[in-house]
């Protein structure tokens, strides 16, 4: 295959670029893959590696979807860029990445796993993500690549790149360098993490975790995405069909015109026609923020969407989510949010990663019996490693055979946990 940079072979866990023109920087050796005849006979090689680490660059500013740019792919000791525009059909890659057989890492991947879905249906095989492996090992979470490469392997990679805009061509020597230096840290760093993460006897922690954050990626792309539309948490059932039908109408609009969403009809806007609750293309006018131009030239249709919304049977209306405000519940949440901030550190977790504010509400109106009743698997907190390290804690606490204590005021981790005399 053609390649846009020579140079001498190099061992994959050795490169680490430095900023350009800097001592010690190292010409970079990779497949420059352009063609789809190109990208088939690369993706025949990867059926029989162990590991494919990868990296992509997209732009989404303009866009219904965004626009994948480039792939770029450490593929055990070899590098590779496959130029998405280039190539009409990128498919064989992910076929390739979601087939079995070997190890597939990933950095803040959600993105990466979506273009893999939207693509084939199928997540990538054996996945593990090093922002989420990190913070089961004690670094912050969510954590920059440079801020893990820097902890975990004592390294600085090069970051002048980032405001390039990937879907000019031809890109430079430099772009693709850049480019690419991301996808070859990622073997070493994830080989880097797996080790602190075996010494504290948590690689099982990380194949549960993976499992749980894939089945919430697949839930947020085929099921229900409308009820990502912020602000909606204190609408009736009756706002909430309509905001449903106004989610509907104007993501078929985004992708006909390919435009992004937000484009389209902001949220806030969604959410107020929604509180409105009517039909009326002079009340929906009336909105602040529905005096756009386009806007006005859709009114027919948005009305029609709210119509559709006001005319859903009661019993078919979406169910609200339940948040009843308990004051001693909000005073316990503050509490054990407190703690859990203390215990994580002192066993080195996230606890960005273990909890958020309204896992701890989930979980402590699970445990005194208040709020919705809970139908098929308990809250997060309640599960797997999660229930080992902090659930338990949690119960004692409440129970009372616990009693909390500041041992010092200093540290990062000031409580104290005892038995109750």
């Amino acid at each position: 295959m053609s390649q846009r940079v020579s140079a001498v072979r190099y061992s994959l866990r050795g490169f680490f670029p430095l900023s350009a023109g800097a001592p010690g920087r190292r010409a970079v050796e990779y497949q420059d893959i352009t063609t789809d005849a190109q990208l088939r006979q690369y993706c025949r090689g990867l059926a029989d590696v162990k590991t494919i680490a990868f990296d992509t660059e997209f732009v989404s500013e303009h866009t219904y979807r965004p626009v994948l740019c480039l792939i770029q792919v450490a593929a055990d000791d070899q590098l590779a860029v496959i130029d998405a525009l280039t190539v009409s059909d990128t498919t064989p890659f992910w076929e390739a990445v979601a087939a079995p057989g070997h190890e597939t890492v990933v950095h803040a991947g959600r993105s990466e796993v979506e273009f893999c879905w939207q693509a084939i249906g199928r997540f990538p095989a054996g996945l593990v993500d090093v922002q989420v492996a990190a913070g089961l090992a004690g670094a912050e979470y969510p954590a920059g690549l440079g801020a893990l490469v820097h902890k975990f392997l004592g390294r600085t990679p090069a970051k002048h790149e980032t405001r390039t805009d990937w879907r000019r061509r031809p890109l430079s020597k430099r772009q693709l360098e850049y480019a690419v230096s991301d996808a070859s840290c990622l073997p070493p760093l994830c080989e880097a993490i797996r080790g602190h993460l075996e010494r504290l006897g948590r690689l099982g922690w990380l194949a549960e975790e993976m499992q749980s954050w894939q089945r919430t990626v697949e839930r947020s792309l085929s099921k229900e995405r409308w009820r990502r539309v912020s602000g909606n948490s204190a609408l009736t059932g009756r706002g909430l069909a309509i905001v449903r039908e106004l989610f509907h109408w104007r993501d078929r609009e985004a992708e006909r015109r390919d435009q992004p969403v937000r484009r389209i009809l902001r949220d806030d806007l969604i959410v107020e026609l929604a509180r409105c609750g009517s039909a009326d293309p002079k009340r929906i006018q009336a909105v602040r923020g529905m005096e756009r131009g386009d806007l006005r030239r859709h009114l027919d249709e948005i009305a029609a969407a709210v119509a559709r919304g006001v005319e859903v049977p009661e019993a078919d209306c979406p169910a609200r989510p339940h948040r009843e405000h308990v004051p001693e519940l909000s005073v316990l949440g503050q509490f054990l949010f407190a703690a859990l901030g203390s215990v994580c550190r002192e066993v080195e977790l996230a606890p960005n990663l273990v909890a958020t504010p309204n896992d701890i509400r989930e979980w402590t109106s699970y445990r005194m019996g208040r709020g919705r009743p809970w139908e098929g698997e308990p809250p997060q907190l309640a599960r797997g490693w999660r229930a080992e390290v902090i659930g338990r804690l949690f119960d004692d606490l409440l129970s009372g055979k616990l009693v909390v204590r500041i041992e010092n005021p200093k540290s990062g981790h000031p409580l104290a946990f005892e038995p109750a005399q």
